[in-house]
């Protein structure tokens, strides 16, 4: 062999050996390289998984949270009906009380005025005593004759006490009575008017019976609590409304319901429903007179 043959066949060894190097060092990377591409492939799959879970979980929790809003915010509204239904007790019994207030007041001046009449018959009674003492005394001396005048004047005297006992306990019941028949007009929309004796004030006639007439009262419905039978109307206590008073609701000629006034401020005033045929609205006439 030839020296140029010889240095070719060095060169193509020395090749080889290179090329074989770079061969292996390739298939070396190259699964190197594959278990990376596994390994971020098999990372990426659980990075989406786990990213997965947490929007579930984040998703489980906001409905929890709405879930937990929405149960706050029935119980804010049940607790800020509890306090409105507390408020009108409230009002209902400072009403109450100042009805009762007045209510003692007037039986004390009528007490007052009776205790009056009471101390002025006293001296009255003590009076008569006196003078029949003296009569008595004379009657004693004129003896048989004048026995039978003393009987009956202690006999009349008797009679005096029981008329006046009648006479205050029939005061007491007119005052009651007046009272009752003032309330109960006023359920219809009516008031008593002043007696007009029948008969001249020197005269002893019973007066006649009290007349009443239309206190004509109407407005309209302005605003409807349906669920605790509750209206309120558009005219107060500047109109001439009070407690107690019943007013009509109508819609055109069709009759509505009935509403008794609880509450009555200037300008409006609020009441039960009762009788209640359809369920009002507001713009509805009320008053008091159908």
């Amino acid at each position: 062999m030839s020296t140029l043959t010889k240095i070719l066949i060095v060169l193509l060894t020395i090749a080889s050996i290179f090329l074989c190097g770079i061969m292996v060092t390739y298939v070396a990377n190259a699964d190197n390289y594959k278990q990376k591409y596994d390994k971020l492939y098999v990372d990426l799959q659980d990075a989406v998984q786990k990213r997965r879970g947490v929007e579930t979980q984040l998703k489980e929790e906001i409905q929890k949270a709405d879930q937990q809003k929405k149960e706050l915010n029935d119980n804010i509204a049940s607790l800020d009906l509890k306090i409105q239904q507390l408020q009108t007790d409230l009002d209902e019994a400072e009403r109450e009380k100042a009805l009762l207030l007045k209510r003692v007041d007037s039986f004390a001046s009528i007490v007052e005025g009776f205790t009056k009449t009471n101390d002025q018959q006293g001296l009255l009674l003590n009076n008569t005593i006196a003078r029949l003492e003296n009569v008595e005394a004379y009657l004693i001396k004129e003896q048989s004759q004048h026995k039978e005048t003393s009987r009956l004047l202690f006999e009349k005297i008797a009679i005096i006490k029981t008329l006046e006992e009648k006479s205050k306990r029939l005061l007491e019941e007119n005052v009651e009575l007046q009272t009752k028949l003032d309330q109960f007009l006023r359920q219809y929309g009516k008031v008593l008017v002043p007696a007009t004796p029948v008969t001249p004030v020197t005269a002893k006639a019973k007066p006649a019976a009290p007349p009443t007439k239309d206190i004509s009262l109407k407005g309209q419905i302005t605003a409807v609590d349906s669920k605790n039978s509750l209206a309120e109307i558009s005219i107060g206590t500047a109109h001439g409304v009070k407690e107690g008073m019943k007013f009509h609701v109508t819609r055109g000629d069709q009759f509505i319901c009935d509403i008794v006034i609880l509450d009555v401020e200037p300008e409006k005033a609020i009441g039960w429903l009762e009788l209640v045929q359809d369920q009002p609205k507001t713009g509805d006439i009320a008053s008091t007179n159908l």
